[in-house]
C-alpha cells in the first residue's frame, strides 16, 4: 500500500507542476487601462485683441427727428470648450450688462454656430436686450467645441435702440447727451 501512495503523490505533483506552466501564457492576455476625462467648462470672446467695441447714435438734421444708431456691430465670435458631467447633461451661456444706461436698450443676438468645432453645439436664442440680469443666450450645450477665434463658434450680432423702440424697455424720455458711457458685457457658461 505504502508503494502505491508514493508514485500516486509524486503523480499528483507532477501533474500540479506541469499544469501551472501551462496556467502562464496563453493565446490571449489582457490589462486595463485607466482613462480620466476632465469636465470643461471654458466660454471666452474672440478676436481677443479686439473684442472692445464702439457703438454710438447719430443726432438729426432735421427737427423733430429722433436721435439714429450707428450700424450694427458683427465682428465679436462667441467660443466655448465643454466637456459635460453626468449629473448635467446640458450646459447654457448666459449674458449681462453690468451697467443700464438711461435711455438706450443694447441689444445682442447670437447666431448658430459656425466653424471648425463638432460634437453637441448649442442652439442660440431670439435677439436680448441686455439687463443686469443673466439671460440664455445659447442653451443645450453638451460635449462640444466651437473651434478657436474668429469665424468659429456664434458670431454676435450688437445693436443699439434709443428707448422706446420695438422690444425694447428704456424709455427715449431717460436720454441723457455724453460722451462716452462705457459697460461691461459678460459672458458665463454653466451647468443648466
Amino acid at each position: 500500500m505504502k508503494n502505491f501512495k508514493f508514485p500516486l503523490s509524486l503523480s499528483l505533483i507532477a501533474l500540479a507542476v506541469s499544469a501551472g506552466m501551462n496556467a502562464q501564457d496563453t493565446n490571449t492576455d489582457n490589462h486595463t487601462i485607466a482613462i480620466t476625462i476632465p469636465e470643461v467648462a471654458l466660454v471666452d470672446i474672440e478676436p481677443a485683441a479686439t473684442k472692445n467695441i464702439t457703438l454710438g447714435f447719430t443726432a438729426p438734421t432735421e427737427a423733430g427727428l429722433p436721435i439714429l444708431p450707428s450700424a450694427s456691430n458683427t465682428t465679436l465670435w462667441l467660443n466655448y470648450s465643454s466637456i459635460k458631467s453626468v449629473a448635467d447633461p446640458t450646459r447654457n451661456v448666459s449674458v449681462k450688462l453690468n451697467a443700464i444706461i438711461p435711455g438706450i436698450d443694447i441689444h445682442v443676438t447670437a447666431a448658430a454656430a459656425t466653424g471648425a468645432g463638432g460634437g453637441t453645439l448649442g442652439t442660440p436664442s431670439a435677439q436680448l436686450t441686455l439687463s443686469a440680469v443673466d439671460q440664455t443666450i445659447v442653451s443645450g450645450i453638451g460635449s462640444a467645441y466651437t473651434g478657436n477665434g474668429a469665424n468659429n463658434g456664434h458670431n454676435l450680432t450688437y445693436a443699439l435702440a434709443a428707448g422706446s423702440g420695438p422690444g425694447g424697455v428704456a424709455a427715449y424720455a431717460d436720454l441723457q447727451a455724453s460722451t462716452t458711457t462705457v459697460a461691461t458685457v459678460t459672458y458665463t457658461i454653466s451647468d443648466n
